[in-house]
């Protein structure tokens, strides 16, 4: 991978940072998957400066910024001893997020923040990984089977109250 990269522990200072790659990730992996009303309704809802505040400000949940040659170039977001239901494993992480912005696709970037959220799964006793991905998205469906996260069911991601886009459950265990 060319460049320095840094992965960084965010804090409620970084709220602004994160609503703005929040919001540009997911215009260009999902802002095709519903109407633009529907989009923008979403976004507004879920990835505005004050609702960053406010999840990272709770101790539960976990963001890290990835930074490439000085750039913010994605984060993360992990809640641990998250189960899903039906799961047998007592401690299991949720990767909520991870999203990397498209010009910092091809640098292997992303996998070095997955790889960083593993270690930081285990570093913390949890048995595995699980999240939802949309099914369209091929290329995030493929990076995360390549990791090794298997298929293990499937959700209805609801982007407003006339529209869900389809994802499939996925598990990592260790």
């Amino acid at each position: 991978m060319p460049g320095t990269s840094s992965i960084i522990r965010a804090t409620a200072k970084d709220a602004v940072l994160l609503a703005a790659i929040a919001r540009d990730t997911f215009i260009e992996s999902h802002g095709h998957s519903a109407p633009a009303a529907d989009i923008d309704a979403y976004i507004n809802e879920k990835y505005s400066t004050a609702v960053f505040i406010e999840e990272l400000n709770d101790p539960g949940n976990i963001y890290h910024i990835l930074y490439h040659e000085g750039k913010a170039a994605g984060f993360s977001k992990i809640i641990f001893d998250l189960p899903y239901t039906g799961s047998t494993l007592q401690n299991i992480a949720k990767l909520e997020r991870i999203y990397l912005l498209k010009a910092f696709y091809g640098l292997q970037l992303g996998l070095q923040l997955l790889r960083f959220n593993m270690a930081l799964c285990q570093q913390h006793h949890q048995q595995g990984i699980w999240l939802y991905v949309w099914k369209e998205n091929a290329r995030a469906v493929h990076f995360y089977t390549r990791a090794g996260f298997s298929i293990i069911g499937s959700y209805d991601f609801k982007i407003s109250a006339t529209h869900a886009n389809p994802n499939h459950q996925m598990l990592l265990e260790f």
